[in-house]
């Protein structure tokens, strides 16, 4: 089952339709709450429970047939990335509604290509990669554990108790918090020195650290660098500048400061540590794509070849490739043709439209792939990329639209700007599967998959996603509508769904377009980027240390609730192995046999964690659109008010704590029975 060439089930009708339903139900709970909160849930590990619980009761069902459902499922929860974008269209008022092929066409479209763009990086992210990629991890650890031999029986039933103790507790927690109310997610500590505002936070996120104890000390150090660098250093500088409007707490205008200036300097560290990572992975990805066409032309090793080192054929990438291109073509000609622009200016917005789309994704998909990798796909800023590819767009349109004489029409430049939002919504799609692929991948490299059936269910889930999300958004849009934009006068607004990132899409879009957008932010990212690559070289160099930029990148633009809790995760893994090293010193052994077994233990709780918070939270999505929709509340659980915030942090902060001591006692108890 392991390895070589012997062939599998894999691939089959039954998996292919449990894999469509689950994303169908998961695609539809990620776009309302990414709509309602700006947060998206990882669907891969719920799909994979899910798989296992069902395909158990057919006969011959594996563990590879189930890492092909979860692989084609988690398309839900990186695809449904697209309401980033595209609702922001509305926002604008460009659009009265979402038309069903133009919308399914753009994320089917972005999302092949995000399979096709990372197939060459495999080798060198996941074979040849330290990189922990801590949710495919998790995956796999889940499949084999639901999947081993009866042979294994004890080892079986101990793996399964890690799992379903981290998956109790997280679950548990979710619940008391996202559910009844009476527990904080999430708490903070605010500072002031003079006008200057300072923020010291805390996340209390299970699944967040069960993720930190993956990823490692050192991209949890380089994240929480950059959270203090946007806390401690950015929001207290430009918070000093002018004192909070009246009326607006402190702790509002900071967090005003950081989503509308701070992020942006985060954007541009994104975006040059980006460009950096794809100058370091130039060379392993040559040689990925040349093993590929080596094998094509049937070189030496193609015979010896194993299974799990088959890619999806360059023939099959180019051809998939090629007609993804000429459907884009396609779909940017139907979305030009509303602008009434003479053939000859239209078909010049529909190329330059398709070649940004086409080398954005590709650029954007190796960085990507990278940054799931370093931290997951759940905490990869997706929004960042946004950011990024609505910048290149824009004024890449710009230009084109300064050369062609069509920024003096008001009516052209609103087009234009709708234009740049659409084809950003490409490259988003790209990015958010590019995220997916390679964290599957690392899966099934684990669980010894076959690449290219996995690469082939992405695609599948990619479509099914595709043609749910349309729907789905008119659903939404007309059930509640979307601030400044509502589908019938005599709608309440204060129900409407925020779409936050849409909002901010739309305030850089129109930025540019109007010259009122401040770049001077992000220069001053793009100058920190060059600062922490720089020092990363340096520390590579001359010390054993490491500051992964892109990780001091993310740390400044993702919520600072998410890096404490990863951060948390991080230092408890370190702490660990120091604790076990120092012991196995002090009696004379060697301690590689202890710290196997406590990583082992590690994996499977942090790997229960991410489990019972990603289901509860799947459970309580799926709650509040059944409530909504039926006329009642947004949290039909609770059982607190506003008064109770105080209590909810310190039950949060003290169920948190000891979930902690748990995890990190359980770990090296392990060790210690080695």
């Amino acid at each position: 089952m392991t390895e070589g060439n012997v062939s599998l089930k894999e691939l089959t009708l039954r998996g292919t339709l449990l894999g469509a339903l689950i994303t169908l139900v998961f695609t539809a709970s990620n776009v309302y709450l990414g709509l309602k909160v700006g947060l998206t849930f990882a669907s891969s590990i719920p799909a994979a429970v899910i798989s296992m619980a069902v395909l158990r009761a057919f006969k011959g069902a594996n563990i590879l047939e189930n890492n092909i459902v979860q692989t084609q499922a988690s398309a839900a929860g990186t695809l449904s990335a697209i309401i980033f974008m595209l609702p922001a269209l509305l926002m604008m008022g460009y659009w009265s509604g979402f038309p069903l092929m133009q919308t399914a066409l753009v994320c089917a479209c972005g999302g092949i290509l995000g399979v096709v763009f990372t197939v060459p990086l495999r080798r060198a992210l996941i074979v040849n990669s330290d990189l922990p990629y801590p949710e495919g991890v998790a995956a796999a650890e889940i499949l084999r554990v639901g999947h081993e031999d009866q042979d294994s029986a004890r080892g079986k039933g101990q793996g399964l108790r890690e799992i379903m103790l981290g998956g109790a507790m997280a679950g548990a927690f979710s619940l008391l918090a996202g559910g009844f109310r009476l527990a904080a997610d999430s708490a903070s500590y605010w500072l002031t020195a003079g006008r200057a505002v300072f923020q010291i936070p805390m996340g209390f996120s299970f699944a967040l650290v069960g993720a930190g104890y993956l990823v490692g000390i050192t991209a949890g150090i380089a994240m929480l660098l950059g959270a203090a660098l946007a806390w401690w250093v950015a929001v207290p500088w430009l918070t000093s500048l002018s004192a909070a409007p009246a009326g607006v707490s402190v702790a509002s205008y900071a967090s005003t400061v950081w989503a509308s200036e701070v992020r942006l300097i985060g954007a541009g560290m994104i975006a040059c540590a980006a460009v950096w990572t794809l100058i370091t992975l130039i060379k392993p990805m040559a040689e990925g794509m040349r093993i590929s066409f080596r094998a094509i032309r049937g070189g030496p090793d193609t015979g010896a070849r194993a299974r799990t080192d088959v890619d999806l054929g360059p023939r099959a990438l180019l051809g998939t490739t090629l007609l993804v291109v000429a459907l884009l073509v396609a779909t940017f000609h139907s979305f030009v043709g509303d602008s009434g622009l003479p053939a000859g200016q239209a078909w010049a917005l529909v190329v330059v439209a398709t070649a940004l789309a086409v080398v954005m994704g590709f650029l954007v998909a190796a960085a990507c792939g990278y940054m799931a990798g370093l931290v997951g796909s759940s905490a990869s800023p997706i929004s960042g990329i946004a950011v990024i590819s609505i910048l290149v767009v824009s004024v890449a349109l710009i230009g084109l639209g300064q050369t062609q004489g069509l920024l003096d029409d008001p009516r052209l430049v609103r087009f234009l700007t709708a234009l740049a939002i659409f084809c950003s919504s490409v490259v988003v799609a790209v990015a958010a599967i590019s995220n997916d692929n390679l964290q599957d991948l690392k899966t099934g490299w684990l669980v010894h998959a076959t690449p290219w059936k996995q690469q082939a269910a992405l695609m599948i889930g990619c479509v099914v996603g595709a043609v749910t999300i349309p729907p789905v958004l008119e659903l939404l849009y007309n059930a509640y509508g979307f601030i400044g934009s509502l589908p019938r006068a005599d709608m309440d607004a204060a129900q409407a769904l925020a779409a936050p990132q849409a909002t901010l899409m739309i305030t850089i879009a129109q930025g540019l377009f109007a010259h009122t957008l401040d770049w001077s932010y992000i220069l001053i990212g793009v100058g920190g980027g060059i600062v922490a690559i720089i020092l990363d070289v340096l520390l590579v160099r001359y010390t054993r240390l490491r500051l992964p930029p892109l990780a001091v990148a993310m740390g400044m633009y993702l919520p600072p609730s998410i890096i404490t809790a990863l951060c948390v995760g991080a230092v408890i893994s370190w702490l660990a192995e120091r604790r076990i090293r120092r012991e196995a010193a002090d009696a004379h052994i060697d301690p590689e046999a202890r710290l196997k077994q406590a990583e082992r233990r590690g994996t499977l709780l942090a790997s229960g964690l991410i489990v019972g918070e990603s289901l509860m939270g799947v459970v309580l999505a799926l709650l509040i659109v059944a409530s909504v929709g039926a006329g009642g509340s947004e949290a039909p659980l609770a059982l607190a008010g506003p008064g109770f915030e105080t209590a909810a942090k310190l039950i949060g902060l003290a169920g948190f704590v000891a979930m902690c001591v748990v995890f990190l006692r359980r770990v090296l108890a392990a060790a210690r029975h080695a």
